[in-house]
């Protein structure tokens, strides 16, 4: 078993209020693309309420929305995020959200079969606007190994 998972969180700033037709395309992929994520390779856990989704949660304020999972390796992860469905997302995503002055996607190391916090995620994501990537913080274009 390995001895190490793959933590990621994202966050963006909605355009417009999740309810309103300026979201209508996002919202209408979302169930699909969260039950994508769920059956997909390499995937273990990934942040939600009991809707199913984390489109409720507003750690990082009321007009942005989270994303967190956890998976096997950095491989699964890039193959979900850019060789399924999910990239027609990433394709759109000027559609929907701001484009940020700042880091808004963070990968890092965790314990396998530990889940992180939000707490957590926050720092990581602060330590990569901080200082880069790390082997603390880091992104796809410069990932690091779990040692």
């Amino acid at each position: 078993m390995a001895e190490h998972h793959l933590a990621q969180l994202n966050i963006a700033r909605m355009k417009y209020p999740l309810d309103t037709p300026g979201m209508a395309g996002f919202v209408e992929r979302l169930e699909d693309i969260n039950a994508l994520a769920d059956s997909a390779p390499g995937f273990v856990w990934r942040l939600q309420t009991e809707d199913g989704d984390a489109t409720a949660i507003d750690y990082f304020g009321t007009d942005m929305l989270v994303n967190m999972s956890v998976w096997h390796d950095l491989e699964s992860l890039r193959q979900f995020a850019f060789r399924t469905a999910h990239r027609e997302l990433l394709a759109r995503r000027h559609d929907w959200f701001d484009v940020m002055d700042e880091a808004y996607s963070v990968l890092w190391w965790i314990p396998a079969g530990s889940i992180p916090t939000l707490d957590e995620a926050g720092a990581r994501l602060d330590a990569l606007r901080r200082d880069g990537p790390t082997p603390r913080a880091f992104t796809f274009a410069r990932a690091f190994d779990p040692e």
